[in-house]
């Protein structure tokens, strides 16, 4: 099924739990918990006082407020014109 270059690699795919079954899905599970440790580590691992979500809800609270401040200079400009 792959094309592998190291027929180590592709032997350890192969014997891999599963494989034999059902193939790449086999693969799902490693796929799934790997997304689950990575999300685990944005949201606790904080590099001095930030981490990836503090840094997500400041831009995020920035743009909306933004947002907010164009509306008002665009309502502001109607009502003077």
């Amino acid at each position: 099924m792959w094309n592998f270059r190291s027929k180590k690699l592709a032997r350890l795919l192969r014997n891999y739990p599963g494989y034999k079954t059902i193939g790449e899905f086999a693969f799902l599970p490693v796929f799934f918990v790997g997304g689950a440790a990575l999300e685990y580590v944005m949201i606790n691992w904080h590099f001095g006082e930030v981490n990836f979500y503090r840094t997500f809800k400041r831009r995020q609270a920035k743009e909306q407020a933004e947002a907010i401040v164009h509306q008002y200079l665009a309502k502001k400009n109607q009502v003077e014109s």
